[in-house]
C-alpha cells in the first residue's frame, strides 16, 4: 500500500507547495505552512462540471432579486438593505460574542414568516439550540436543526428542506470527505467555502457562515476564503460590556464600513436605533480634562464618540504612547505637531489615547478631537461638555476641510450640544440652536476652546 502523498499550504493565504518554506512564496509570512494529506480520491468539486454556456452581456436579464429584510434593521443596514437571494456571507467574531445568538435570532425572525429556513451547527446538539432558541423567543415550526460535519450530507438536506435561508455554525468545523485532511485545515475551509458558494448561487437561497477568528483578530483560515464570499462582517464588543458592534468590511451588494449597534440582553441581542446618544449617555455628568466629543461618520451613519486622553509625567526612561480606539502612528503624528507648531512639550510624558465604549475610528476627520484631548489633559482645562470638534490637522498645523460635515453638524444640534469647532471651508451647514466656529489652523482652534 502507497503512503499518502502529502502537501504544505499556507495558512494565511492558502498557497501551496509539495515541500516545506520557512517563508511563504505567496503573501511572504513566515512559518505558516501546515502539512496536509492530499486528495487521493476523486478531484475538487470547486468547479460544476459542463456549466452554461457563456452568454452575451445584453442578452443577460436585468430584473433584480429582492432584498429580503432580516427583521433587525441594525444587521440590514450592513447588509446594504437586506439579505440578496443567493449571497454568500460571512460572519466572524470572538469566542462568546454573540454570533450564534445573533444568527439564531435571524432564523427565527425569517422563519416566523412562513420561510423555511436550516440552522446546520458542527459545534452543538439540536437540543442545545433548541434551549436557546426557547430564550431567545425564535422556535418556529419552518426552523430546521441539524447537527451535522459532513458537507455532502448538508447538501442533501438542503434539497430536501429547500429553504430560503441556511446558517452554517462554524466554517471550521465542516468537512468535504474527498479530502484527506482533517475539518478547519486550509484546504477544507476552502473547498467547502467554495462548495458552500455554489451551493447558494445554484439553489438562490442565502447562506450565512460563521467562522472563528486569531488571536490576531482575523477569521482563522486561508485568506482566500473572504475574498471568495460576497459579504464579510466581524461582530466586535467587549465580554465586560453590553455592546456589540456588527462591521461590515466587505460587501458586493452594498457600501462598506457599516457598523450595526446592537445590545446584549438575557433574552438576546437588541437593537440600538440612536448609538450617539447610547455612547454618550452619561458624558454631560463627567465632563473632565482631557475628554471631548467628536464626529465621526461610519458608512453613511454620523456618530458622536466620546475621546478620551491622559497625559501624566512619566516613570521611566523613555514615555509610554498608548492608543485604543485610534491608530497608534497617527497619534504619535499628532504629538509632533503639537510639539512643534505648539510649544507642547510632550516628551517627558506618558500619553494614553481611548475612544469610549470599544469604537474604533480610521478616519483623519477624529485628528483634531485627539490634539484638544491631549491639550486638555496636559494643561488640565476642561472643554465644556457642549462643544463637538471635527477636522484633519496637518504636519504644518492647518486645519483641512473633512466630508459629510452637514450630517456630522445635524447630529451634533440633535443631541443638544451648542458649539462646534470646524475647519475653515466653503458651504458651512447652519443648525438652529448650533454655533459654528471655523478655524484655519490648530492654533485658532486651541484659542477658540482654550481662550
Amino acid at each position: 500500500m502507497s503512503a499518502k502523498k502529502t502537501g504544505f499550504y499556507c495558512n494565511a493565504c492558502g498557497h501551496f507547495t509539495s515541500r516545506w518554506m520557512g517563508r511563504c512564496a505567496g503573501c511572504g509570512e513566515w512559518n505558516t505552512y501546515i502539512e496536509e494529506a492530499l486528495p487521493t480520491g476523486r478531484a475538487s468539486r470547486t468547479a460544476a462540471a459542463g456549466g452554461e454556456a457563456p452568454i452575451a452581456v445584453t442578452e443577460v436579464s436585468l430584473v433584480d432579486d429582492e432584498r429580503r429584510s432580516t427583521g433587525m434593521a441594525e444587521l440590514d443596514r450592513v447588509l446594504g438593505g437586506g439579505l440578496v437571494p443567493g449571497s454568500l456571507v460571512l460572519v466572524g467574531g470572538d469566542p462568546g460574542i454573540g454570533k450564534s445568538t445573533l444568527m439564531l435570532q435571524v432564523a427565527g425572525t425569517i422563519s416566523s414568516s412562513g420561510s423555511r429556513v436550516l440552522y446546520v451547527s458542527g459545534e452543538e446538539s439540536t437540543r442545545q439550540i433548541r434551549l436557546r432558541a426557547d430564550r431567545l423567543g425564535a422556535v418556529r415550526p419552518d426552523l430546521y436543526l441539524y447537527a451535522e460535519t459532513d458537507l455532502d450530507a448538508v447538501e442533501k438536506q438542503v434539497g430536501k428542506v429547500n429553504p430560503l435561508l441556511m446558517v452554517v455554525d462554524s466554517i471550521q468545523t465542516m468537512y468535504d470527505p474527498a479530502l484527506g485532511s482533517s475539518p478547519g485545515s486550509v484546504s477544507q475551509v476552502r473547498e467547502c467555502t467554495a462548495r458552500l458558494m455554489r451551493l447558494a448561487k445554484e439553489r438562490s437561497i442565502s447562506v450565512f457562515v460563521v467562522g472563528h477568528v486569531t488571536k490576531e483578530g482575523m477569521i482563522a483560515g486561508p485568506r482566500v476564503m473572504e475574498h471568495m464570499v460576497d459579504v464579510v462582517l466581524y461582530f466586535e464588543g467587549e465580554r465586560h460590556q453590553s455592546f456589540r458592534i456588527l462591521r461590515g468590511v466587505k460587501n458586493r451588494f452594498g457600501s462598506t464600513n457599516e457598523i450595526g449597534i446592537f445590545e446584549m440582553s438575557g433574552t438576546g441581542l437588541r437593537e440600538v436605533t440612536n448609538p450617539s446618544s447610547f455612547f454618550l449617555m452619561d458624558y454631560a455628568h463627567r465632563a473632565a480634562a482631557g475628554s471631548v466629543v467628536v464626529p465621526t461618520m461610519e458608512g453613511t451613519r454620523p456618530l458622536l464618540v466620546e475621546m478620551q486622553a491622559l497625559v501624566s509625567p512619566t516613570s521611566f526612561g523613555v514615555p509610554r504612547r498608548m492608543t485604543t480606539g485610534v491608530d497608534h502612528n497617527r497619534t504619535a503624528l499628532i504629538m509632533a505637531v503639537l510639539e512643534k507648531r505648539l510649544g507642547l512639550m510632550l516628551g517627558k510624558y506618558d500619553a494614553y489615547v481611548n475612544v469610549v465604549g470599544g469604537v474604533r475610528i480610521d478616519e483623519p476627520a477624529v485628528d483634531l478631537g485627539i490634539a484638544v484631548a491631549l491639550a486638555s489633559s496636559f494643561r488640565e482645562r476642561v472643554i465644556g461638555g457642549d462643544t463637538v470638534v471635527l477636522g484633519e490637522l496637518g504636519l504644518t498645523g492647518e486645519l483641512r476641510p473633512v466630508s459629510a460635515v452637514e450630517k456630522r453638524v445635524r447630529e451634533a444640534a440633535r443631541l443638544g450640544f451648542r458649539r462646534c469647532v470646524i475647519p475653515r471651508q466653503k458651504d458651512i451647514p447652519a443648525e438652529p440652536g448650533l454655533q459654528i466656529m471655523e478655524a484655519a489652523t490648530l492654533a485658532e482652534a486651541f484659542e477658540l476652546l482654550f481662550g
